[in-house]
């Protein structure tokens, strides 16, 4: 029974409709001995699914030297297994794993032309994948698949007016890219700006008489401190020459400014609130993404209260910073930094968002499958410390020209998912018959059909012929009688 691919409606004159087993071979991938496995370049490329797929080609991450099942050059590997339906093309002779399958077209069926039509209806072959523990599809499934088969001219023209309209559209989704890098380095700018006193310089000039100096701050924040029975004092910034701070600014360490939270959520005596998670917040920007439930997750839980900053300490390299504008609980992977009356959480957010201190982070991680900071490491780290209403100054600036490169960000976001959308609804149209004019000498795909069936059926022949050739043969009785 073939497994319809989509409501087609109508093919132009001279289409056909067939299975993909019909006009491509299938070989599903299997598991090689895991003691044939290498990293060192022995043997062939083994890939073993989605994990070492790129946009158009994978990526070898080990090779075989006892290969089970072999990708020619030019074949199509398509994931078979969690998940289901994601395609490239073979570079090279490759060993395939039980996560893929090699599909090779007959007849002189274009490789890009197979690809086109798998990438068209990857969701719906998606859909087919069936299991409990993680979905899979089965070969015969593959082969079952309804495929629209145009003459073979018409093929070649059709995946020569798809590439064409992709180079386009290639073209722009590689400058939407750039506008992407373009924000993360402008955000950076911002706040190296700012963390020089150069966004605030103006300001500074017209309220130099309402700044109390940093020192004084600091000394009334380690006042406060201090009355905590916990509170140990941070060794002195002695070794130390970064840029020269505008005046009444200091040095100091995270440590010595901030005022850590370590509330605990409890279940038996709260009602479901707001649940913040690492998924929640976004990278490199300081906005939250959304939240969850409380009751969504048993874990353990840190209370937070509006105005704290929430740092995510688990793989510090995604750069997960936010100050919370609601109550709620969120993950222990995050620190709650309490909201006081002696510094801004705003800024302070800046300040982690900055990349020197992600770098900071980053070398001093400790863990490989979890890899997450401590915050004896952070409170070491060194900020800049401004006059409190220059900090709230700060903050506001950053924040300003963070809300621009947000919107330009969303913008940008939506656009790359309407060029998504374009590049599917170009490969419909393909499939439809509609992209490109029929020419009524083509050979017909009718007749295409019938020749790669006699191809088969002459190949399958002569290798029941050869099967023959190498039987032993059997020796009469009367050879050995006399």
């Amino acid at each position: 029974m073939t497994e319809k691919s989509a409501d087609l409606g109508e093919l132009p004159h001279g289409w056909i409709r067939t299975q993909l087993g019909e006009i491509a071979e299938v070989i599903l991938g299997q598991s090689p001995p895991s003691s044939s496995y290498n990293e060192d370049g022995k043997g062939l490329p083994f890939y073993q699914g989605k994990l070492e797929f790129g946009r158009l080609y994978p990526t070898p991450r080990k090779w075989c030297t006892a290969p089970k099942k072999i990708a020619q050059k030019g074949d199509i590997l398509i994931s078979v297994r969690a998940p289901v339906g994601p395609t490239n093309v073979c570079p090279e002779e490759s060993c395939i794993g039980r996560g893929l399958a090699a599909i090779r077209g007959l007849g002189g069926i274009g490789t890009l032309f197979i690809l086109y039509f798998l990438r068209a209806f990857e969701n719906e072959i998606a859909r087919r994948g069936t299991g409990t523990t993680f979905s899979a599809i089965g070969g015969d499934q593959l082969k079952k698949l309804e495929i629209p088969l145009p003459p073979l001219n018409e093929q070649v023209r059709i995946v020569g007016r798809v590439e064409e309209l992709f180079a386009c559209l290639d073209a722009g989704v590689e400058g939407l890219r750039k506008v992407k890098a373009q924000l993360k380095r402008y955000r950076q700018a911002v706040l190296k700006y700012a963390f020089e006193g150069k966004l605030t310089e103006e300001w500074r000039k017209t309220h130099k008489n309402q700044l109390e100096p940093a020192t004084k701050l600091l000394e009334r924040i380690k006042q406060e401190r201090k009355k905590d029975p916990k509170y140990k004092e941070l060794p002195p910034i002695d070794v130390f020459n970064p840029v020269e701070l505008p005046e009444n600014w200091t040095w100091t360490r995270l440590g010595e400014v901030v005022f850590l939270s370590n509330e605990r959520y409890n279940p038996t005596i709260s009602e479901d609130e707001r649940f913040v998670g690492l998924e929640h917040i976004q990278s490199d920007t300081g906005n939250l993404l959304g939240f969850g439930k409380s009751s969504e997750t048993r874990s353990t839980k840190n209370r937070f209260k509006q105005g704290d900053l929430l740092y995510g300490k688990l793989r510090p390299y995604l750069n997960k910073v936010w100050v919370a504008n609601f109550n709620g609980v969120c993950s222990t992977d995050i620190l709650v930094f309490q909201k006081n009356d002696f510094i801004s959480n705003e800024y302070l957010a800046a300040c982690l968002l900055n990349q020197s201190f992600v770098e900071y982070t980053n070398q001093h991680m400790s863990g490989v499958q979890h890899p997450r900071v401590s915050y004896q490491i952070l409170s070491q780290y060194i900020v800049p410390l401004p006059p409190l209403l220059e900090q709230l100054e700060i903050a506001e600036e950053a924040q300003r020209s963070f809300s621009v490169a947000d919107e330009v960000e969303r913008a940008t976001e939506q656009n790359l998912k309407k060029a998504e959308f374009l590049r599917q609804s170009i490969l419909k149209v393909a499939f439809e018959g509609k992209l490109v004019p029929q020419d009524p000498s083509d050979e017909s795909a009718e007749k295409l059909l019938e020749r790669i069936r006699e191809e088969r059926e002459k190949s399958t022949g002569e290798k029941d012929i050869n099967k023959k050739k190498n039987k032993p043969k059997q020796l009469e009785l009367s050879t050995y009688v006399k």
